[in-house]
């Protein structure tokens, strides 16, 4: 019998294999099953707002500009506030956050951290 690791995210053992990828079930987190490969290519990852500050995980950020949404009629508000983002990797679309609206998908450079 197979013994899966703890999330080294959270540390939880709540864990599941998924393709080549190992999951957490509780915060998320998706990691190589072979090591550090894909750790490697996230630590050197740093996504930045529309001023140059690096953002992170749980911060709170403001919309800097209108932004219509693709295929509805729903306008993102300039200054709406959106408080803990989450960072996504992969894709033009790097935070993942939850507004009045529903939840998208956003780029950083349309973002500004408060």
């Amino acid at each position: 019998m197979s013994t899966i690791p703890a999330c080294p995210q959270c540390g939880q053992e709540n864990t599941y294999p998924d393709g080549e990828m190992l999951v957490c079930a509780d915060c998320g987190h998706e990691w190589s099953a072979s090591g550090e490969v894909a750790g490697d290519a996230e630590a050197e990852a740093v996504v930045r707002d529309a001023n140059g500050n690096i953002l992170n995980d749980g911060d709170a950020v403001v919309l800097i500009k209108d932004l219509k949404v693709k295929g509805s009629s729903i306008t993102l508000k300039q200054g709406s506030k959106v408080k803990s983002i989450r960072l996504v990797s992969g894709g033009d679309h790097e935070v993942d956050c939850k507004l009045d609206a529903g939840q998208f998908m956003l780029k950083a450079c349309f973002l500004k951290k408060v």
